[in-house]
Order: structure tokens, then sequence, then C-alpha cells
């Protein structure tokens, strides 16, 4: 039976001749969740995720249980990337930074190529390959050549190629590198409707706001060591102790609403709207302010709530804390 967590890793150390690419990184990520993996370029993320893909083979002693934090561990699925390697690629996709596609194909003769490599007869190829054209919003461009989609409807026919054998797992590389705002937004809701379907997606990012509002987990990776792993509030309260800035956005601007936060025991400040802009940024300790009672006394001021949400640059606050300025090798 496979366990809770997808992917262990333990102790995992990589090197390039005189780079030090991984150290000792260590986490865990668990079934069915949105999981990124952030940090600076040059931290060590693509390096890791070759490795998950089976495209590296981990050094040291790859082989040793997961308990033993003495050596190296890599499991998927509770197998061993290295000596059970067809298994855990039979369960996985992955979707590089830089991927080559067969420009002069048609998109479904592409995924059909892909299909047929992964042993899928015919008739179960067809009906796969127009249920991921469905997912991915390409069905009407199915005969198209790949040479003439822009660079986002390029991304999607890769993320339907991933799709193409069924994998219960997803290796993401930068997935929204180059693409337009729209475009990472529809990425960003296909990938939320792939963890509904039940897939594990893990997301290979350098932007921690962009994955802010779709992930559960992260793990932030700097010069080859992980310096968080956990939950995305965990990161919060790890970087600035039990602060926490949210933005609430109202239909139009209510005094009487901001009035009444400010009278609340642990409320640290309610930034007034700007102009012909009825959003209040709150700063308060969640230890004395649970976020119940906000709503409630929005509520019950009369406040017209349109969003209440985490703020994101305080995000990326907390991934700056951990990480050290510049580029690591």
């Amino acid at each position: 039976m496979d366990s809770e967590n997808v992917i262990d890793i333990q102790n995992l150390s990589h090197r390039y001749k005189t780079h030090q690419a991984l150290s000792g990184v260590s986490f865990t990520v668990q079934r069915q969740s949105i999981h990124g993996f952030v940090g600076p370029n040059g931290a060590g993320k693509t390096t890791t995720l070759k490795i998950l893909a089976t495209l590296l083979k981990p050094q040291g002693s790859a082989l040793a249980q997961p308990s033993d934090a003495r050596c190296t561990s890599v499991q998927v699925f509770g197998q061993h990337i290295v000596t059970q390697c067809n298994n855990v690629r039979r369960r996985m996709g992955f979707m590089p930074d830089h991927f080559s596609m067969y420009r002069q194909m048609s998109v479904f003769e592409y995924l059909d190529f892909f299909g047929a490599a992964y042993g899928l007869g015919q008739a179960q190829r067809d009906k796969i390959i127009g249920d991921v054209l469905t997912l991915t919003d390409m069905a009407g461009r199915r005969d198209d050549l790949i040479s003439g989609l822009s660079r986002g409807m390029q991304q999607r026919v890769s993320l339907a190629r991933v799709l193409v054998h069924d994998p219960d797992l997803l290796l993401l590389d930068e997935p929204a590198s180059g693409l337009d705002p729209r475009a990472r937004i529809e990425l960003m809701e296909i990938l939320e409707e792939l963890r509904r379907l039940g897939k594990t997606i893990f997301i290979s990012s350098h932007i921690l706001s962009e994955l802010a509002t779709l992930c559960d987990h992260v793990t932030i990776l700097d010069r080859g060591t992980v310096k968080y792993t956990g939950s995305m509030r965990g990161l919060i309260a790890t970087s600035d102790g039990t602060t926490a800035t949210y933005q609430l956005t109202l239909a139009a601007e209510h005094p009487p609403t901001s009035a009444a936060l400010a009278q609340l025991p642990g409320m640290q400040s309610v930034t007034p709207p700007l102009p012909n802009e009825a959003r209040y940024t709150l700063t308060f300790d969640r230890a004395q302010l649970p976020l119940n009672t906000i709503l409630q006394t929005v509520l019950a001021a009369g406040g017209p709530i349109v969003s209440f949400a985490e703020d994101v640059k305080h995000l990326n606050q907390a991934f700056m804390d951990l990480t050290e300025p510049g580029v690591g090798g």
C-alpha cells in the first residue's frame, strides 16, 4: 500500500565537479497536495527534479531506508528511484523547464506518439488524448501544427503530453515561465482541476507569489540547502512570529467596518484604502485574533465583503528573510 508521502527525500546531496548543487536536502510531499518548490535561480531545484524524474542518478547511499537519517534516500510512492525506476516512471510525469517539441507534428500526432511510447493501444490513446485535450482546453487545436501555436498553447500541449499516460504524480519545472498573465492564470486553474482529480503536483518556481494561492505546502531551497519545508501558513509564522497581514476588499468604502476592526484585541493596524479603492490592509496577531473573529466583525458592521486573503507581499518578505542575497552557484 502506498504511503501518505508520495515523495520522501532524506539527506540528498549532489556535486558537479567543483560545484556542490545539493547539501543534505530532506523533505516530503503529501499525497494529493500541490507542493511548491521555490528558490532563487541556481538553488538546486532542477537538479532535485531530475533526480526525482530518474534522469539523474543520486549520489551516495541512495538505497538506504528513509528512517536512516545518516544516508541518502530518495523514494517515490515508497519505491526506490534507482532499483525500481521503471515502476516510478509509470506513475510520474515530468515537464521540464526547457522542452523540445516536434514542431512539424500536429497536436494529436505529438500526443499519439508519446502515448504509443508508453505502450497504449490506439483505442486507448484516442480516448485519453481526447480527455487531456479537453482538460487543457486544446480540443479545438487538435489538428494544428505545433509550430503555429503560441508559447502558452505549447505549454498546454506539453502538459497534455505529461498527462497522456495518466500519472499519479506531476513534476513541473517552471511551467509558467514565459507566459503572459492570462496564460499563467489559466494554467493555475488547470493545475487546481488536476489536484481535484486526485493528482499530486510538485511544482518548481523561483517566484513565491506565483504559487502563494495555489500551493498548500512549500519547500524553499537556497544554495543547495532547505531553508523551510511545511505548510504555506507555517511559512509566515517561521519568518515573522505570529504577525499576519491580510487584504480585505469591500464593495465600497465603509468607515464603520474599519472602526470596528481597529477596536479588536490583537489588531495592530487597519490601513485605510486609497481614494476610490475599498481595499484595507489588516495587520494583526494571529495568536490573539482568529480569522473568524475578523470576518464576524466585518459582517456585524455591515461591511460588503468582496474578498479576504493573505497579503502576497508578506509571503514575499518571508521568502526574502529565508534566502541569501545574490544568485546561487
